[in-house]
């Protein structure tokens, strides 16, 4: 080989190289560097040098924020630590999502209750623009004591939605028996607190009481593991093989993840879409024909 073609194989390596490490972002993140406060003015605070970020919510307003970058598949972790005591009416949502009529969306909302009582983890699927895919569960922990991690993994076969890394429900890409699944529209990290109590806590019957006002939630330790979007280059563009160097590209429940699941979903699960005879007349979504773990 001539020292011409030995350089010129360099450089292009290097620049592949380059092309893949912009794109496959592995994030600890830094939340001055990573998120915008898009509203509730003072109410979302960045604190610890970017470490460690606070939502509040009062009576005049709530407050989110919203990821600078836009990912298409990958894992993505939160740390959050709940609204302490009586946290009625309030809804902490963490989600990605897609804009527009026809957006794809990921869900974790944690519905607010009175002080002794367990939070509601509400889980649901947008593809296309439609929802109505949802499971909610209670925690088996205070998740108003501590921070624990929540985690979504969404690659092209299936999402995850994981609690502490303990995988809690798999929605899969059943595309072959036509149903869209998220695959095409990049998507931002949105998290805000808000008031819901016309529905939140047993239906609405629970309302928000203001005296125990500010209510606030802090996050820490955001990661990215992920693909992100621009416009210049998207993550569509990668080769399969350079993906495969991420571990969340083809990951599937293993047999200890199917147990676990289970376990969750049995003593868990408080509603499944999946079993809502009442809600579909007409027959259940075809999805849940074939919605056990795998």
């Amino acid at each position: 080989m001539s020292t011409t073609t030995s350089s010129s194989l360099k450089v292009s390596l290097l620049l592949s190289l380059f092309i893949l490490t912009s794109l496959v972002a592995v994030s600890a993140g830094n939340f001055y560097q990573d998120f915008d406060i898009t509203w509730g003015d003072d109410r979302a605070k960045i604190l610890n040098g970017g470490n460690l970020l606070t939502l509040s919510l009062d009576k005049i307003s709530g407050s989110g924020f919203q990821s600078k970058n836009e990912y298409l598949f990958g894992r993505i972790d939160m740390q959050i630590k709940l609204v302490a005591g009586n946290s009625a009416g309030t809804v902490t949502a963490y989600y990605l999502s897609s804009q527009g009529p026809t957006h794809d969306e990921i869900d974790f909302e944690f519905l607010g209750n009175v002080s002794g009582d367990p939070y509601i983890l509400h889980t649901n699927v947008f593809s296309q623009g439609k929802g109505n895919r949802e499971q909610q569960f209670y925690l088996w922990f205070d998740p108003t004591m501590a921070f624990h991690t929540y985690s979504i993994v969404w690659n092209t076969q299936r999402i995850m939605f994981l609690v502490d890394n303990i995988p809690i429900r798999v929605f899969n890409n059943l595309e072959s028996i036509g149903i869209p699944f998220p695959k095409s529209q990049p998507m931002r990290i949105y998290s805000s607190l808000w008031n819901a109590d016309d529905w939140a806590t047993r239906g609405g019957l629970v309302k928000t009481d203001w005296t125990k006002a500010p209510f606030t939630a802090s996050y820490r330790n955001f990661k990215a593991n992920a693909c992100v979007w621009s416009s210049e280059s998207s993550c569509v563009s990668l080769s399969t093989n350079s993906l495969q160097t991420s571990e969340w590209q083809n990951q599937a429940p293993n047999a200890a993840e199917r147990n676990r699941i289970r376990w969750v979903q049995q003593k868990y699960m408080v509603y499944n879409y999946c079993n809502d005879f009442k809600r579909f007349p007409q027959g259940l979504p075809a999805e849940c024909k074939r919605s056990r773990f795998l």
